[in-house]
């Protein structure tokens, strides 16, 4: 089965076009607002912006307070804060590029920043960036993803935060009192998620995402346990999404699903299942650092710890890429200046550092990368240490396609349920997703040469 990605995209902005007026309605005011005109203005460096925080409500408090800051130092900004939730924001950007009524500024992270890119929605940054206090104050690998990222023009859209990565949580008091190793390796986690159930006390060992952001997950346990190090062939045409060996892996994971796992799983997105693992009787989550301190609150820092992801037998571990999070200027602004400077703001060693140890993700900041907070925090410190000590292989993920986040998510979600109801063998959905891919590629490298 092979679904044509330019059918794809039409059928997305069609959709986008048809709840563009609700949208607009409630984007942004006059001052700052981008509706109207392709390159818009640098502004006078002052007035009105508008931010749209890419994952609103989960980070709605932290930058709030950087708004606060940022207003402090500079009286005659105004910022107007605008929060998406995370499963909806490339849908509510692409109507907006679409119809008119993007912001100022937004978060765009190297998922989505290919296809914000591909449809002209970003200005440039080098050139804003050399000329910045912000000038070699940033993570190198960071920028040069995000570059990566943009689409294959060697330009920077995007100006990086922080990295995430994933993170296998699990109880320690759980595990202590059924006598349980740590799960550091695919057999005890295995293992401990069947010792740890009893559905008919509505005690699981583990809970798997089955609703927004699935895909993403069950990549990582697949490569996770297949071994498998690059996500193209030898030929960079043919993705290994549907190898033999990930088809075994994922159908030995998703095999999880009502075995292990609480039936509610089918629907839950990350904040559900969170919600989930931290008031009930679970003994592991697999999701990644920015869930860190929720835990802490709901659980304190005694009964639960975050590990890396669990390595293979050898002790080889692979995990895929986790995007790295960042914040671009939309061209149409009219206020490109003031916009230039919340970035830069919210970009500064203070600003990051506060951001990032609230959300329990590595700064790019190198200097808020250096705070004290971060040895405190043990699933960062493991995570930075995990991909620094030569352990870990990274699959690349291709967020250079344009078509990357729309086929790992909307195109593929429903179909991975399918997989987990049993109505649909783990074959099938990886070889669709596996010509929608290719075909994405082929594209992509007839268009870059």
């Amino acid at each position: 089965m092979k679904i044509s990605i330019r059918r794809s995209r039409r059928a997305a902005t069609a959709v986008a076009l048809g709840s563009v007026l609700a949208l607009t309605a409630t984007a942004c005011g006059d001052d700052g607002s981008s509706a109207g005109g392709d390159k818009g203005a640098e502004g006078s460096g002052t007035g009105k912006i508008v931010f749209w925080d890419n994952n609103g409500g989960v980070r709605t408090d932290i930058w709030k307070e950087i708004i606060a800051d940022f207003e402090k130092a500079n009286p005659d900004i105004k910022v107007e804060y605008v929060g998406i939730p995370s499963t909806d924001y490339q849908s509510k950007v692409d109507t907006a590029i679409q119809g008119g009524g993007l912001p100022d500024v937004g978060g765009v992270g190297a998922a989505m920043l290919a296809g914000f890119a591909a449809q002209n929605a970003l200005e440039p940054l080098d050139d804003r960036l050399a000329k910045s206090s912000l000038n070699g104050k940033l993570n190198k690998d960071m920028v040069t993803s995000l570059t990566a990222a943009g689409g294959g023009d060697g330009k920077l859209y995007s100006i990086p935060t922080s990295a995430n990565n994933g993170v296998l949580y699990y109880r320690t008091d759980l595990f202590e009192k059924a006598g349980l190793d740590a799960p550091t390796t695919w057999e005890k986690f295995y293992a401990a998620a069947e010792k740890l159930t009893d559905s008919g006390r509505n005690e699981f060992g583990y809970t798997i995402r089955g609703g927004a952001g699935s895909i993403a997950q069950a990549l990582d346990a697949m490569y996770g346990q297949s071994g498998i190090t690059s996500f193209w062939d030898a030929s960079g045409e043919k993705t290994t999404v549907n190898d033999p060996k990930n088809v075994a892996a994922l159908e030995k994971y998703a095999a999880l699903y009502k075995k292990v796992t609480p039936a509610a799983d089918l629907n839950n997105d990350f904040t559900k299942m969170v919600a989930q693992w931290d008031s009930g009787t679970i003994g592991m989550l697999n999701h990644n650092l920015g869930s860190y301190q929720d835990h802490v609150k709901a659980l304190g820092t005694e009964k639960f710890r975050g590990i890396p992801q669990p390595t293979l037998a050898d002790g080889k571990r692979v995990q895929v890429s986790n995007p790295v999070d960042g914040v671009g200027l939309f061209k149409n602004s009219k206020n490109k200046d003031a916009a230039w400077k919340f970035i830069e703001f919210a970009s500064s060693h203070a600003e990051s550092s506060k951001f990032n140890e609230s959300a329990g993700q590595v700064p790019a900041n190198n200097d808020a990368a250096k705070d004290a907070w971060i040895s405190k925090a043990e699933p960062t410190k493991l995570a930075a240490a995990a991909l620094t000590d030569g352990s870990t292989t990274i699959v690349q993920l291709p967020y250079y396609l344009p078509d990357w986040n729309t086929i790992s998510k909307a195109d593929n979600e429903p179909n991975f349920q399918k997989v987990l109801n049993g109505d649909m063998k783990a074959k099938e959905f990886l070889d669709t997703m596996a010509g929608q891919l290719n075909e994405a590629q082929t594209e992509w490298k007839q268009r870059n040469g």
